[in-house]
């Protein structure tokens, strides 16, 4: 056991501790007080004056899978080959010497999803994974956690340009539902062979993973709206750019968003409605969200740095922060696991020099399941 003491600990769990303490026991966190009383014998690590707070959250990435140098041959994001590729799974291609990893922890963000790109009606199965070691198995919180799909320019790009569907956004449309009612006929299947495309299908028919919708334009939003409704599947709309012009109907229906890259130019069409403003109109509107950085299009350090620019659009700061934590865990599924300081969580947290939206903040320790895995010194 060991003690974290005398720090300001944002727990994002309902209260601030202006100096208190956090005790890990086995990888988990076993106490968080206020004050800086510590039982006899337990070592403790001195924090006066800094701020400590959960490990962040990046809910979207490609961490890994797109490496940093390594621009051709470590790109592993797109199989866009076939735009039905429901069975490949992001755990094949995660390389975990990525130096991203690396930047991911001097950031302060202990755990991501990492998926397929876009190019793809359907992409593949996402994980997520806690940013610290040697083997991908082994930094697995959850997989799958959601099957990537796309609709809107991307598909259209890499497969039009061949004169191959989809050429059309009614295509991509129609060869998503072709795929979930293939899913669906594999399923009344008493003993049916085994097929991993179907197998993948089945878990987001099944409602053990959500289906995460790369969906930039209201108009994409909607239609991955009017699909998920009509397989009765959960969504989750990935980016949402325009998620401010249909907040209402996200909110209305429960469905959920990742927003962002927040950090970024209008890089294609669909993202002329990009504005800081879609986070705090989401919010307001009730719909849950969080924020991430779509690495590499945002460096994955810059996570505090994006949800400290959604504050500038409006959104209030507490619910930024919440945004790349507990919300961002809720969203995943494993709040019970992330997201804030309690008892019984993973021990994962960051020590800072002051508050993350400042710019000038500095990550000096990070702890993820408990071992220190990063120091500034």
């Amino acid at each position: 056991m060991f003690a974290v003491a005398g720090g300001r600990i944002l727990t994002m769990a309902g209260r601030t501790l202006e100096k208190g303490t956090i005790l890990v026991e086995h990888g988990k966190i076993c106490g968080v007080e206020a004050g800086v009383d510590v039982p006899a014998g337990v070592e403790v690590i001195d924090v006066a004056g800094k701020v400590v707070m959960p490990g962040m959250i990046d809910a979207h990435s490609h961490l890994g899978i797109v490496e940093e140098i390594f621009r051709e041959e470590g790109d592993d994001c797109n199989e866009s080959t076939d735009p039905v590729t429901p069975h490949l799974r992001a755990i094949d291609a995660i390389n975990p010497a990525d130096l991203g990893f690396r930047d991911a922890l001097a950031g302060g963000v202990t755990t991501v999803v990492t998926g397929p790109g876009s190019s793809n009606i359907i992409g593949g199965e996402m994980v997520a994974m806690k940013t610290s070691g040697v083997v991908v198995d082994e930094m697995v919180v959850r997989f799958p956690v959601g099957l990537k799909a796309a609709l809107g320019e991307n598909p259209k790009r890499s497969y039009g340009r061949e004169k191959k569907m989809p050429v059309t956004r009614m295509a991509s449309a129609a060869i998503l539902r072709e795929a979930l009612v293939r899913g669906q006929e594999y399923l009344k299947k008493t003993a049916p062979e085994r097929d991993l495309k179907m197998e993948a299908l089945a878990r987001v028919l099944r409602r053990e993973v959500p289906l995460r919708v790369h969906a930039h334009r209201a108009d994409d939003i909607m239609t991955a709206v009017r699909i998920a409704r009509e397989f009765q599947v959960d969504l989750v709309i990935e980016h949402c750019t325009e998620g401010h012009v249909v907040a209402q109907h996200l909110a209305r229906l429960g469905i959920p968003a990742i927003v962002g890259p927040v950090i970024t130019n209008r890089a294609k069409v669909e993202m002329q409605g990009l504005t800081l403003k879609t986070a705090k109109v989401l919010y307001e509107a009730g719909v849950r969200f969080a924020i991430m950085t779509d690495h590499p299009v945002v460096p994955v350090q810059y996570l505090a740095v994006s949800a400290a620019m959604t504050v500038k659009g409006g959104l209030p700061e507490d619910v930024a922060l919440r945004a790349i934590t507990i919300e961002a865990a809720k969203i995943l599924g494993l709040e019970h696991r992330l997201g804030s300081l309690e008892p019984g969580k993973d021990a994962d947290f960051v020590v800072m020099d002051r508050h993350p939206f400042d710019f000038s903040c500095r990550v000096e320790q990070v702890f993820i399941n408990g071992e220190k895995v990063y120091s500034a010194c």
